[in-house]
């Protein structure tokens, strides 16, 4: 769709609006960006609001800004690839940048805003953690819990990305997986009835997406919890397979830039099917007495080949210590969640008035965050760990997923096969 006039004739001129603050900022360490929702007449638009750190504002405020305005454009990253940052923001709404902007809030967001009170649990929670746990230990159980890279710095954030383990530190379908799974085995303890616990099951899936951002990788995993609740709810056979279709066919129709522009939302979706359909072929080849080894190193190598021609065409990345960190992590990614949420939840309690009380049950989140921090910064300092390889054609992409699903296909088909003919000659 064409720009809107009224906006586009001041390109590249300082401007000044009066807008909503619509998502929370994304707080780097040098400056922090804004999505603004501006209306000048009867026309709306986002505009990403470049700013610096301070003055801070939130979810709701009602602010004034200034800028100089222009609209996001393609760039060329150092290995050759183009990112379409335009179409990128304008998958969110975003249409034009403010950059070099001023803030200020003139009224703050109303008590009765939902995404506001979200964004305060979120900011409370973090301040939590940052009153139990030194850095970057609290930035990181930050970041296991509800998702963040703001804190690592960029050396840490390297070693994620070199060691294969990026998905820990932001908001992923991994991170609502576990919480819907959490979530699934609680209501199993409890006397209420198959609708109201699956009620109440939802109801906290869609608490934690509102509260770590509802990012499109989130929002498919959290589409495919509700729809195992309901499945748990109605008595009914939950397929994956059929849920990961009908997920992304849904929010497909309602935004289809996700299809080319969401690159976190395709990894999610093929590393969601590799472990529905790759994942049990991968096992059956396995010859390991362990039964939880023999899945975990399934679903690991299963996730990987999986995301591996898409990540290879968008950023190039190749990590050859990816399966091997991974596995080592899997078993302490969900027990580091639960005791950063305690860490952080120790912190709103006992920060003020016992924050010695605060510090000693934060203890567990100190060790886990610690370990996984060891785990990349070793696995991404060995030699050979990673390589960014030259621009990855989109044909090679289509071919290697072709490949994956005749050789998925063949498998099934001939178990299929297997299964009928002991089934002939039991009879």
């Amino acid at each position: 769709t064409p720009l809107p006039d009224s906006f586009a004739r001041n390109l590249r001129h300082r401007v000044s609006y009066e807008g909503v603050v619509i998502t929370d900022p994304d707080v780097r360490d040098a400056n922090q960006r804004v999505e603004i929702r501006i209306e000048s007449g009867e026309v709306a638009t986002t505009m990403l609001a470049v700013a610096p750190r301070h003055p801070s504002v939130s979810v709701g405020d009602h602010i004034y800004v200034s800028g100089t305005l222009a609209t996001p454009e393609p760039f060329s990253g150092e290995n050759g690839r183009v990112f379409r940052y335009d179409k990128y923001l304008q998958r969110d709404g975003v249409r034009f940048l403010l950059n070099f902007a001023y803030l200020r809030v003139l009224q703050e967001a109303p008590w009765y805003s939902l995404p506001a009170l979200l964004a305060r649990i979120k900011h409370t929670f973090l301040d939590g953690l940052a009153a139990t746990l030194p850095e970057p230990y609290a930035s990181l159980a930050g970041g296991i819990v509800i998702g963040g890279k703001s804190g690592l710095g960029k050396e840490l954030q390297n070693d994620f990305i070199r060691s294969g383990l990026v998905q820990i530190i932001v908001l992923s379908g991994y991170n609502v997986m576990i919480v819907a799974e959490w979530v699934m085995a609680a209501l199993t303890l409890t006397k209420l009835s198959r609708r109201w616990s699956a009620a109440a099951g939802a109801f906290a899936i869609l608490i934690f997406v509102g509260i770590a951002g509802a990012s499109a990788t989130a929002l498919r995993a959290a589409l495919m919890a509700l729809i195992a609740l309901y499945a748990r709810a109605s008595a009914r056979t939950y397929a994956a397979g059929r849920a990961l279709f009908l997920v992304v066919l849904l929010m497909l129709v309602w935004n289809p830039l996700y299809l080319v522009f969401g690159p976190g939302f395709g990894l999610s979706v093929v590393a969601t099917a590799g472990l529905i359909w790759l994942a049990p072929i991968i096992e059956s080849f396995l010859r390991i007495k362990s039964a939880f080894w023999k899945s975990a190193i399934a679903t690991t190598l299963a996730a990987q080949v999986s995301v591996l021609p898409l990540l290879l065409y968008d950023t190039g990345n190749l990590s050859l210590v990816a399966l091997p960190a991974n596995l080592l992590t899997m078993t302490i990614v969900p027990f580091a969640m639960g005791f950063s949420a305690l860490a952080g939840l120790a912190g709103v309690l006992f920060g003020m008035v016992a924050p010695m009380l605060g510090i000693l049950l934060a203890f567990p989140a100190y060790l886990a965050t610690k370990t996984l921090l060891f785990i990349a910064h070793e696995s991404a300092a060995l030699p050979f760990a990673a390589f960014t390889l030259p621009l990855f054609p989109f044909w090679l992409v289509l071919a290697a997923y072709a490949a994956l699903i005749f050789f998925v296909s063949s498998k099934r088909f001939s178990t299929t096969l297997q299964l009928r003919f002991e089934k002939k000659a039991s009879i």
